[in-house]
């Protein structure tokens, strides 16, 4: 019998831990002499407050969705996939290399095109590393981090050495031909009727974000793959016992979450800077960690936590322009939320567990 209820175990937990670190966060934000329910309100007013704040707080939320799916499904195949940052990188790679060298009239046909590049890019690089650890033993989290150092390296070399404009002194590729420009959501909903920001970022990889997290539910819980998946993680002797390859699950596990980080890069790369440049990807790959371990790596967990990520992000963004509460406190409200959503999680987990044995005990 599980110590606790599914409800719980999926919403509970995570919501007593959001409320300690919004507690927390309070207490830090009143130790510097401000007003903790002024920040709030400037929080959800600049990131949900009008259509340019749920702009920006839906692209970053696509964002964290593709990061997010990337580590959830290495998870379930027992593999902690830290290097989304660098996969995403090279992903961009990917999608500059299409959007640059292949006639693509017009973005129904560059979308697709780009998106398999950007994910052929990213389970390119996340390849090494799962074949150092299926047939050599070599730890996926040591292989992974150093590859994100690999990858930072190489797309600073290509951007200043290759792939930069003649005469340009930014290291960035030349803009994307106009036939790859994404729409943004202004576009998508003003011939229906709905006025949305034009100056918001969030594009038409959001609704590709959405579709990656059923097609990765369905992977992951209706075909036999996912089966697989799930029970080498759950256990690698029963699951060789069964006839499951573990050097078969490891390299695809990977090579899918490869592929998720690095389609990211269509979302800020195609859709939002319409040119590679230099740090694109912002950290994005290690929110992803955060994001898939707050939606205890379900899909749609993913889907939820990315969005509160996207929230602080933007409301974080908001505070920090119109108050004297310095950036660098904004960095620790987020490291607070991952702090007891990931690294803290049995804090609140053993409690409740607990409290529920002793209620069904009482009853």
């Amino acid at each position: 019998m599980d110590k606790m209820p599914r409800w719980a175990e999926v919403f509970l937990v995570p919501l007593i831990s959001l409320l300690l670190a919004a507690v927390l966060s309070a207490l830090v934000i009143l130790a510097i002499g401000e007003n903790p329910w002024a920040a709030v309100k400037m929080m959800v007013s600049g990131a949900l407050g009008s259509t340019y704040g749920w702009g920006y707080t839906l692209y970053y939320t696509t964002n964290f969705i593709f990061t997010g799916l990337a580590v959830a499904v290495a998870y379930h195949a027992r593999l902690f996939n830290i290097g989304g940052e660098g996969q995403a990188m090279l992903g961009g790679l990917g999608v500059a290399l299409a959007c640059l060298y292949l006639p693509l009239p017009h973005w129904l046909i560059a979308l697709p095109i780009a998106a398999v590049g950007a994910a052929l890019f990213g389970a390119a690089w996340a390849l090494i590393p799962a074949y150092l650890q299926a047939k050599r033993g070599s730890h996926i989290v040591i292989t992974t981090i150093m590859f994100n150092f690999i990858a930072a390296g190489l797309l600073n070399y290509l951007l200043v050495n290759l792939m930069r404009p003649v005469g340009s002194m930014d290291p960035a590729t030349d803009k994307f031909p106009e036939g790859t420009h994404l729409p943004t959501l202004h576009d998508l909903l003003a011939p229906i009727g709905i006025e949305f920001s034009k100056a918001a970022p969030a594009n038409v990889t959001f609704i590709v974000g959405l579709l990656a997290c059923l097609v990765v539910w369905l992977l992951l819980w209706r075909t036999r793959l996912g089966y697989e998946i799930r029970a080498f993680g759950h256990s690698e002797p029963a699951a060789v016992y069964a006839g499951i390859n573990p050097v078969k699950i490891t390299m695809i596990a990977m090579l899918i979450s490869g592929g998720l980080a690095g389609m990211m890069a269509v979302n800020n790369v195609m859709g939002e800077a319409e040119r590679l440049v230099m740090n694109a990807v912002e950290g994005a790959g290690f929110i992803g960690i955060a994001v898939a371990l707050m939606g205890r790596n379900h899909p749609f967990g993913v889907l939820i936590a990315a969005l509160l990520f996207g929230f602080l992000y933007q409301g974080g963004a908001e505070l920090a322009l119109w108050t004297s509460i310095p950036r660098e406190l904004i960095v620790v409200i987020q490291a607070l939320v991952i702090l007891f959503t990931g690294a803290l999680d049995h804090m609140v987990r053993m409690p409740l567990e607990r409290l529920f044995l002793a209620f069904r005990k009482g009853a």
